[in-house]
């Protein structure tokens, strides 16, 4: 029988999404890190970006340990949605390391603190603004998880490369003809389910 360790626990599926979303900026340009693949304008730096900055919060600020990284695109007067993509200026180098620094300054304060240890979310509503370090991780963990699943649809747009980590892909070891027959099969089942 195995024991389960609940903060290494939670702490590791964190690690796990920071690791993926990274990941799916290896061997692109810069151009394809940057640009836009939807109408809403997600792109693979902005997603780190943002993420980065969440963690930096949540795990800071929330428990009165700032991290002391400016963030002014969340400052007064900011554009709307600054924290979703990166300006010329700021390099590929740049909002890595931002995000290496929040990991680093995220597991000191969950090292730090015993999951029951309160906070409070300045950007919440008041009836929900008061919570602990374990739902701060679950939230984290979710957040993380659903931007790197918009990451692994970036990443195959911009280069058909898919898959959950370096390493351990996690997709049928098929090659290119039968992921093309595949997706056909599935394009005639969609057609025939909408009676065309």
């Amino acid at each position: 029988m195995t024991t389960s360790k609940p903060k290494s626990d939670l702490h590791r599926y964190l690690q796990t999404g920071r690791d993926a979303l990274v990941w799916k900026l290896q061997g692109l340009s810069e151009y394809d890190v940057r640009r836009p693949l939807t109408p809403t304008g997600t792109n693979l730096l902005g997603l780190v970006k943002h993420v980065a900055s969440c963690e930096l919060g949540y795990f800071g600020d929330t428990f009165g340990r700032p991290s002391g990284e400016p963030l002014p695109w969340y400052e007064e007067g900011a554009e709307t949605n600054a924290d979703m993509w990166a300006t010329p200026d700021e390099s590929r180098e740049d909002v890595v390391g931002l995000y290496h620094r929040a990991w680093a300054h995220a597991d000191a304060t969950i090292e730090a603190l015993d999951l029951d240890a309160p906070g409070r979310v300045p950007h919440w509503p008041d009836h929900r603004a008061d919570v602990t370090l374990h739902q701060v991780l679950v939230h984290m963990i979710a957040e993380t998880h659903r931007h790197a699943g918009h990451a692994d649809l970036v990443r195959e747009l911009v280069d058909g490369a898919a898959g959950l980590l370096q390493g351990n892909d996690n997709m049928p070891p098929e090659d290119q003809a039968w992921w093309a027959d595949y997706r056909a099969r599935l394009e005639h089942a969609a057609k025939r389910a909408d009676g065309r």
